[in-house]
């Protein structure tokens, strides 16, 4: 498949001469009755960019994986983190209003490591030009889906 094939297969990225987009209102609440010990607030999204709130209570993510088309910002919002790459290296540990970028193929997977709830600001940029798909690269803990989700959209 020719690299031109591939990029028309892809669903394109907004025409420059399309209506802007209205401006996304949010604001986040950390959930008051979390039953998992994961849940995600989704903040906003457009077709390139994605923001969210991780709360964790206790343990982290997953599994070691990428993702193919997906750039990803991550900033402590409370509590503490400690970011794995492959063989489990110490990428780093944060704490509040300190993060890392995780470029797109890089292997990761994270863990809360304070005393209090992980609040985790997640940002994503996506590259349009690319399949964005999860590579798992050790088998999956538990059901990456089967988090609690909660909206923290603004409407109106």
């Amino acid at each position: 498949m020719t690299d031109t094939a591939t990029k028309t297969e892809r669903k394109s990225a907004r025409p420059r001469n399309a209506a802007p987009r209205a401006p996304q209102k949010f604001s986040f609440k950390k959930p008051e009755h979390q039953e998992a010990g994961k849940a995600i607030v989704s903040l906003c999204q457009t077709d390139i960019i994605r923001g969210a709130v991780q709360v964790l209570k206790e343990g982290g993510d997953n599994n070691l994986h990428s993702h193919t088309g997906m750039d990803g910002f991550w900033m402590v919002l409370k509590g503490a983190v400690r970011f794995y790459g492959p063989g489990d290296e110490v990428l780093g540990e944060f704490g509040p209003h300190e993060g890392i970028v995780m470029p797109r193929n890089a292997q990761y997977w994270f863990e809360s490591c304070g005393d209090e709830d992980l609040e985790l600001l997640q940002v994503v940029a996506f590259d349009r030009d690319v399949k964005n798909e999860r590579v798992d690269v050790n088998p999956q803990k538990f059901d990456v889906d089967a988090v609690e989700r909660h909206d923290g959209r603004l409407r109106g």
